[in-house]
């Protein structure tokens, strides 16, 4: 009998998730990207925020889907900590909707309609040509799989009503708060759901094996629980967005430290049954726990950490420290007030610029060394760091824009075209410096062996690379016309490095020295150093006719 009912409960758990996420996916395609392009906009103040993460996780039906989307933005720059921290505030009421859906179970018997429902939506997904029509079909199938998952759980406790020695563990495990908040804690890190932990409440509940008051310490408990997957998202993510999973966990755990004084002394639970006429039943105690699991994180998130948003944000600052090789992906420079001073404005876009050039050069050197000696730590730091100089590309661009629309006189109209060159020279550096990570990639699987001439030949073009490199950063940071020509210089010479470097390898091959596919990889290399060179000597080209214009600018005043 034990063994019918674990079964039970394990298959109408699978169910239900295949329900939820079968309902998640069919509502992100109805909705759609469009909350990605304006989250922006709307989460400049924490109050839209709020209301943005609450309609995003009423969508997906999963508090922890979002907050790890919230997650995912900051790590990509796309949201500030702030911002992000309203979202979370919006996903812990969003996700009461799942609670309040499952309360219709009772009300409605509506598994009634579970069955025709996955057979209607199972048709509207066949429609191939109706795109919008099958993910309709999508939703209503998740739906009908959802309920119907839910029903074999109800099934699954339906035995245990009858057992006394249970209904007495019970009686005695309700007199301990503390436990029920550690059960609903234990019950959601190994769920990963929320929704599905606060759904085997209510089932509970409804079957007649708890009643109202020995829930809401679970209820309270999910809270902390549902944090950790927040937590496991933003492991290997940068500053920012571990700051969003911990400010996830401080809002949870300090709510339910606060709210488990009234909890303990019986008031909460009085508040929620005086909000619902009548006494609990087994037909309204699915609704007295939605509305408890909803009361809590409304008042939790908006009467008293929406106010306080700022005061969470300097906290998770506090708690998260920085690690020394964190990158940091936001623009640092680009401030929006100066745009309205172009000239104060295109330094800053300078300094940026500055910026990204030097992390695109110590990409360069990462993905170098990775090349002689592969370390899938400099691999995975290369990757990081090319989407951060591809962010930067888009800001610095899009903050050199704002200044084109400003009131510019001729040279700084002038300036602006070639500043966006340069910001693309900068972002192709970065593109070519993954190219030789894969290189270094296709090198270690095949066990590819250079050999001793070649490899010193590799060397030699690496180090001069990197001079030019050198040069250049020279150039932007001290507007250093010598150091620009130096590169102009050395370009000459890169070139001339190139072809011998080619001319060699032929002749390595017809001599049978070399494995051809040991010898793509390093002509491969060689031309993806060469372009690098190319872009570097765009830069300095660039900036000598910065300088140029500035010479002019003094002399005319």
């Amino acid at each position: 009998m034990t063994v019918e009912i674990l079964l039970t409960l394990v298959g109408g758990l699978g169910l239900f998730f295949l329900g939820m996420r079968t309902m998640s996916d069919a509502l992100r395609k109805v909705a759609g990207d469009s909350f990605k392009k304006t989250l922006d906009v709307i989460t400049k103040k924490p109050i839209f925020g709020l209301l943005v993460g609450t309609f995003v996780t009423a969508l997906i039906q999963s508090s922890s889907a979002t907050t790890v989307m919230a997650v995912g933005f900051v790590n990509a720059g796309l949201l500030t900590l702030r911002q992000a921290i309203s979202i979370v505030l919006g996903a812990n009421i969003g996700t009461t909707l799942t609670a309040w859906l499952v309360s219709f179970l009772a009300v409605f018997k509506i598994t009634r309609y579970a069955l025709p429902a996955i057979g209607i939506g199972f048709f509207l997904t066949m429609l191939r040509k109706k795109q919008k029509v099958r993910r309709w079909g999508q939703l209503l199938l998740g739906f009908g799989v959802l309920f119907v998952g839910l029903g074999f759980i109800k099934d699954a406790f339906g035995p245990l009503q009858e057992r006394a020695i249970l209904k007495d563990f019970i009686v005695r495990f309700g007199s301990y708060p503390g436990l029920g908040i550690l059960i609903g804690m234990l019950l959601t890190i190994v769920l990963q759901s929320s929704s599905a932990t606060i759904a085997l409440l209510q089932i509970l509940a409804f079957s007649g094996l708890i009643d109202f008051h020995i829930a809401i310490p679970i209820i309270l408990g999910e809270n902390i629980g549902t944090t950790v997957t927040a937590e496991l998202a933003a492991l290997g993510t940068n500053l920012n967005a571990r700051r969003t999973a911990r400010s996830h966990a401080l809002l949870n755990i300090f709510g339910v430290f606060y709210m488990a004084v009234p909890v303990y002394l019986g008031w909460y639970g009085q508040l929620i049954e005086a909000l619902i006429p009548g006494p609990v039943t087994q037909g309204n105690i699915m609704f007295h726990i939605a509305l408890a699991h909803t009361v809590f994180n409304v008042v939790n998130s908006v009467c008293v950490f929406l106010p306080l948003v700022r005061v969470l944000e300097k906290a998770a600052v506090r708690l998260t420290r920085s690690r020394k090789d964190a990158l940091e992906l936001a623009p640092i420079y680009l401030e929006k007030h100066l745009l309205d001073s172009p000239p104060l404005a295109i330094q800053q876009a300078i300094k940026e610029l500055i910026r990204m050039a030097e992390m695109a050069k110590d990409a360069l050197g990462n993905a170098i060394g990775c090349f002689f000696n592969y370390d899938p730590t400099l691999e995975d730091r290369v990757r990081k760091q090319e989407d951060a100089i591809d962010l930067l590309q888009k800001e610095i661009t899009q903050y050199l824009i704002e200044i084109s629309e400003r009131n510019l006189d001729e040279t700084e109209a002038e300036e602006i075209p070639v500043l966006v060159h340069s910001v693309n020279d900068v972002e192709r550096i970065g593109d070519h410096a993954e190219n030789i990570i894969e290189l270094a990639i296709r090198k270690q699987d095949q066990k590819l062996e250079i050999g001793e001439r070649a490899l010193e030949e590799l060397k030699q073009i690496a180090d001069h690379t990197h001079a030019m490199f050198d040069d250049v950063l020279q150039t932007l940071r001290e507007q250093n016309d010598r150091a620009a020509r130096r590169v102009l210089e050395k370009e000459e010479k890169l070139n001339s490095m190139q072809i011998g470097m080619k001319e060699n390898h032929v002749i390595r091959l017809q001599n049978q020295e070399c494995h051809i596919l040991a010898g793509l990889v390093f002509v491969s290399f060689v031309d993806n150093l060469e372009k690098i060179g190319d872009h570097i000597t765009n830069i300095a080209q660039a900036s000598l006719r910065h300088l140029r214009w500035s010479q002019e600018l003094r002399l005319e005043k």
